[in-house]
C-alpha cells in the first residue's frame, strides 16, 4: 500500500529511506498476539456503548480471528510502509471487512494502543520468565539437597575464609533468585494497568466503557491520567533493571562455574551438553554456558542504560523517541529468560568433586576463626585471641602445616588456655556443625533452609 493510513494532511510521498529509518515492523510485530488481543477488546466495549454495530463487532472480530491465523501460518505480509505492526493489522483488516474495519480505531489512538500492547506483551514475558527462574529455583534445591554435608572452602577476597558446605554456598544463590523473583512480581503489579482510553493525550470524547476494556484484558486498574497513560516507559525501565540484576546474580554464578570446572579448583564438572571443545588443543572443555551468560550481562546493562537515557529529556506526552524502547526492551526479556532456562537446565546437572572441596577446604588455615572463637570461650578478649590465632597460624606457615595439624605443645606454646578439646574446633567437620543457628552453614540448618524453601515455593506457585 502506499496510501498510509494517516495521509490525508501531507502532499508528498514519504521518502524511501525515512520510510524504513522510522518503520518499525521489522521488530514490534513480535506484538501482534497482544495487539489483536487489545483490538478485541476495543471492539467489543464499542459495541456495548453502542459507538459500533453488532454487525461491526462481529465482522471486525472475525477478521481479526482470520488474520491471527494468517500471522501464525506464516502467510501474512508485513508492510514497510505502514510502518508498525498495529498499522499492518489495521490495514489488512480493513481489506478483508472493509469499513468497518476503519472504525475500529474510534476512540483510541496508536499512542494509547502501542502502551497497551506493550504492557500487554511484557506481562506475558514476565510469567514465562518468572517461571524459568521458580524452575532454576527448584534445580538449586536439588544440588543442595545432593551436597549438604559436602565441606568446601568459603572464600572472602578468593581466598580461604572459613569452611562452609556446598549445600549452604548453592542456598545462597538461592536467595539470590529469590529477591530476582520478588523483583519480577513487583514489577508486575506496577505494570499491570491500561492506557488504554487514553487516546493521543488527553482522552477521547467517544462515551468510551474503560472498566469493561480492563476487565476484559485482564489489568487491576486503569491508567489515571491520560498524559502520563501513553508517554511514559517506566514500566519497561522497571523490568530492565530487575533483568539487569538478575544477570548480575547468573554472571557471579557463573564466574564461580568457570572457577571451579578449572583444573585448578577441581570442584565441579559441568555436564558436556553445556560445554564446547578447542578447535586446536583436544584435551580442553570449556565453560562456555557460563561464560557466555556472563559476557551477556553487559548487554543487559546497557540495555537498562539505553532505556533510562531514552526517556531523560522527553516533555510530555508522546514522542517518536518511545519507538526505540523496544528493541532494547525486546532484546533484554530473549536474553533474560534463556540464560535462565539454561541455568536451570545445568544447575541440577553439575556432577560435584567432593573429595577435591574436602581436600581444598583443608589448606589455607580455614578454621582459624574457630581457634579464635575457643579461646573467647576460656576468657580471652577476643583482640587477645586474634593475635594469638594469627601467631599460630604465622607458625603454621613456616612449618607447612594446617592448625589441625599441630600438636597440643605447639599451640599451648601460644596460649596456656588451649587444652585437649581444641582439636574438636579445628577439625572441619566441627567448625561447620558448631554453625547451627538459622542462616549458618551446618547442614541441620542447611536441611531446614531447603524444606522451608520448598514450601515457599509451593505455596506461591
Amino acid at each position: 500500500m502506499s496510501n498510509k493510513l494517516w495521509g490525508g494532511r501531507f502532499t508528498e510521498s514519504t521518502d524511501e529511506f525515512v520510510q524504513k529509518f522510522t518503520a518499525s515492523v521489522s521488530f514490534d510485530q513480535r506484538m501482534a498476539q497482544q495487539d489483536i488481543n487489545c483490538s478485541r477488546a476495543h471492539a467489543r466495549m464499542l459495541g456495548s456503548v453502542g459507538v459500533l454495530s453488532t454487525e461491526d463487532v462481529n465482522k471486525i472480530l472475525q477478521g481479526l480471528e482470520e488474520i491471527a491465523a494468517e500471522i501464525e501460518a506464516g502467510t501474512f505480509e508485513w508492510s514497510v510502509v505502514l510502518e508498525d505492526v498495529h498499522m499492518n493489522i489495521e490495514a489488512r483488516l480493513t481489506d478483508k471487512i472493509g469499513d468497518a474495519g476503519k472504525r475500529l480505531h474510534t476512540g483510541r489512538s496508536r499512542n494509547d494502543q502501542v502502551a497497551t500492547d506493550i504492557r500487554l506483551y511484557v506481562r506475558d514475558a514476565l510469567n514465562l520468565i518468572t517461571a524459568q527462574a521458580v524452575r532454576l529455583q527448584h534445580g538449586m534445591l536439588e544440588l543442595a539437597e545432593r551436597n549438604i554435608d559436602v565441606i568446601m572452602p568459603g572464600f572472602t577476597h578468593l581466598q580461604t575464609a572459613q569452611p562452609v558446605t556446598f549445600g549452604h554456598h548453592v542456598m545462597a544463590w538461592f536467595e539470590m533468585i529469590s529477591r530476582d523473583v520478588d523483583r519480577f512480581r513487583d514489577c508486575g503489579k506496577r505494570m499491570n494497568v491500561m492506557p488504554l482510553g487514553a487516546a493521543a493525550l488527553a482522552g477521547t470524547p467517544y462515551p468510551i466503557d474503560r472498566e469493561h476494556t480492563r476487565e476484559s484484558l485482564g489489568f487491576t486498574r486503569i491508567a489515571a491520567n491520560s498524559l502520563d497513560a501513553v508517554s511514559d516507559r517506566d514500566f519497561a525501565i522497571e523490568l530492565c533493571a530487575a533483568a539487569a540484576i538478575t544477570m548480575t546474580h547468573l554472571s557471579r554464578m557463573a564466574e564461580e562455574l568457570v572457577l571451579w570446572s578449572s583444573a585448578q579448583f577441581d570442584f565441579i564438572e559441568l555436564p558436556d551438553r553445556f560445554c564446547t571443545g578447542s578447535s586446536i588443543m583436544p584435551q580442553k572443555k570449556n565453560p562456555d554456558v557460563p561464560e557466555l551468560i556472563r559476557g551477556k550481562t553487559g548487554r543487559v546493562n546497557g540495555h537498562l542504560v539505553s532505556l533510562l537515557t531514552l526517556m531523560k529529556s522527553q516533555p510530555l506526552a508522546y514522542n517518536k523517541d518511545n519507538q526505540e524502547d523496544k528493541e532494547p526492551l525486546f532484546d533484554t526479556i530473549d536474553t533474560l529468560h534463556d540464560s535462565l532456562r539454561a541455568f536451570a537446565d545445568m544447575i541440577p546437572a553439575i556432577a560435584v568433586k567432593k573429595e577435591s572441596m574436602l581436600e581444598s577446604a583443608r589448606k589455607g588455615f580455614a578454621t582459624a576463626t574457630d581457634l579464635a572463637d575457643y579461646l573467647v570461650r576460656r576468657g580471652l578478649p577476643f583482640r587477645d585471641s586474634h593475635e594469638v590465632v594469627g601467631n599460630a597460624v604465622r607458625f603454621g606457615v613456616e612449618q607447612g602445616k594446617d592448625l589441625s595439624e599441630l600438636t597440643l605443645e605447639q599451640l599451648q606454646s601460644f596460649c596456656k588456655e588451649i587444652d585437649t578439646d581444641v582439636f574438636d574446633v579445628l577439625t572441619l567437620e566441627g567448625s561447620v556443625a558448631s554453625r547451627d543457628q538459622p542462616g549458618g552453614t551446618a547442614p541441620r540448618q542447611v536441611a531446614l533452609a531447603i524444606e522451608a524453601a520448598r514450601a515457599g515455593l509451593s505455596k506461591s506457585s
